[in-house]
């Protein structure tokens, strides 16, 4: 296992640099190259985490485990639509993401059994979850790419990157994507209220009310645009606070229990 991820994080490392050269040298060809590199890093990648997770006595979804799969499922999501959104400039972003969560998840194993296979509705509920969250991560991602593209456009600054999209182009990705990140996050909290019985237990509670906050802040930032059309600096940061509540939601007391009580 050890050996799969140190390859997976040697072609997440050549990637990142393949990146990084069609970023500032647009005109010149590493197209394949660079998807060659992702193709194994995403491969291994998901090997590695096959062999971390599932086990014999069961299924390891610790902190460390769940991050790393939120992050391939942004890797391989941003790979595949990277032409069509013009995202060049988080390819590096999200592939380094990945690479520190695989030196992490190998330094520092750590385990939280489960049982998915006896409650096929948790299985469900997670996925849903993980889906969600991996879209409106991305979605966090392009509000801060808007935010400095309209820092610079309101100093009057040109950037230096000559693969930077267009405002306008950001902007219209962000909202195509906390849509999508909307509707997965209704599915994820309509399928824990119809399936998970515990779901405001106590020490549960948290984790659903955040989301449930979070799901408000994202329609709210919706309802704006639409109806008042908010931009700039508002949607920004009511778009990032949504994802910060999700990030609370989801490994917020994981994180507390894992690694500082842990």
């Amino acid at each position: 296992m050890i050996v799969i991820s140190i390859l997976a994080l040697a072609f997440y490392l050549l990637a990142i640099t393949a990146s990084l050269h069609l970023l500032l040298h647009p005109a010149q060809k590493g197209y394949r190259q660079l998807f060659a590199c992702v193709a194994l890093a995403l491969t291994l990648h998901g090997v590695s985490l096959i062999e971390e997770v599932v086990t014999q006595s069961g299924q390891n979804l610790s902190l460390l485990n769940v991050a790393s799969l939120v992050s391939l499922i942004i890797n391989t999501f941003m790979t595949l639509v990277v032409r069509r959104f013009n995202g060049w400039v988080l390819l590096p972003v999200v592939y380094g993401f990945s690479s520190l969560l695989i030196v992490a998840d190998t330094l520092i194993p750590s385990r939280f059994m489960t049982h998915l296979e006896a409650h096929p509705q948790l299985l469900l509920h997670i996925g849903l979850a993980l889906l969600a969250y991996s879209v409106l991560s991305i979605a966090s991602l392009f509000a801060l790419q808007l935010a400095y593209l309209d820092y610079r456009l309101k100093s009057r600054k040109l950037t230096q990157l000559p693969s930077m999209p267009p405002l306008l182009t950001v902007e219209r990705r962000l909202f195509q994507l906390m849509t999508t990140g909307l509707f997965l996050l209704t599915l994820s909290i309509a399928s824990g209220l119809f399936f998970l019985q515990d779901m405001f237990a106590q020490g549960k509670s948290h984790k659903a009310i955040l989301s449930i906050i979070a799901w408000c802040v994202y329609v709210l930032v919706l309802w704006g645009h639409h109806v008042h059309g908010w931009r700039g600096r508002k949607v920004v940061w009511l778009s990032l606070l949504g994802g910060f509540l999700l990030t609370l939601a989801y490994f917020g007391s994981r994180f507390v229990k894992e690694v500082i009580l842990g």
